[in-house]
């Protein structure tokens, strides 16, 4: 459950601000049918987040284990940094429109996704709980829509009152925690 609930806080909460968040409001509202774009956005991260936590769980078995807690926990610091960074979208990043608002949405989507702040922490997630890949996706999954339905449902509403700066700090705070605790070699060592 550590798996599930860890992945899923961190990426609803490392997502709250981030680009494809930015997306998600822009097809809404373009397009004014939230539907079609959460079942697109919900496809498109269960795919590439699938790929991520393959390579997050093929990355130990080419690691050595002390390597691999270093590299663990240098990534999850950097992520912590690279969450108070402020994302910017492209306004023609979601004006492709030859696919109908599904087909665009799942492509957009998908591509913004590739590289991003969360595709990368499903990676590292999926590295550091290896046996749990398959959690590490489901969790990494569902914090995206956790920040993403409501985005597209509620659009600038939430936008408005929400503190982002507050929300990426936490985020940072949970990552550079994680980060910590894989540098001291791992969360078992301290009893959870």
């Amino acid at each position: 459950m550590e798996a599930l609930f860890i992945s899923t806080g961190v990426v609803a909460l490392a997502e709250i601000g981030d680009k494809t968040q930015l997306l998600a409001f822009i097809l809404a509202a373009r397009y004014k049918r939230p539907w079609p774009i959460i079942l697109a956005i919900f496809i498109a991260t269960l795919v590439n987040h699938g790929l991520a936590g393959a390579i997050g769980a093929w990355v130990p078995a080419l690691l050595d284990p002390e390597v691999l807690r270093w590299v663990l926990g240098i990534s999850f610091l950097a992520m912590a940094i690279w969450i108070l960074i402020p994302d910017k979208i492209d306004d023609a990043e979601a004006t492709r429109t030859r696919f109908g608002v599904f087909g665009t949405t799942l492509v957009t989507f998908f591509l913004a996704e590739m590289g991003d702040k969360t595709q990368i922490a499903t990676v590292a997630l999926a590295a550091q709980y290896q046996e749990f890949g398959f959690v590490v996706v489901l969790g990494t999954t569902l914090g995206m829509m956790l920040a993403n339905a409501p985005a597209v449902l509620f659009g600038e509403r939430i936008a408005r009152r929400l503190p982002i700066q507050l929300v990426h700090r936490i985020a940072a705070g949970i990552f550079a925690v994680l980060g910590v605790l894989a540098l001291l070699g791992g969360t078992q060592s301290l009893g959870f």
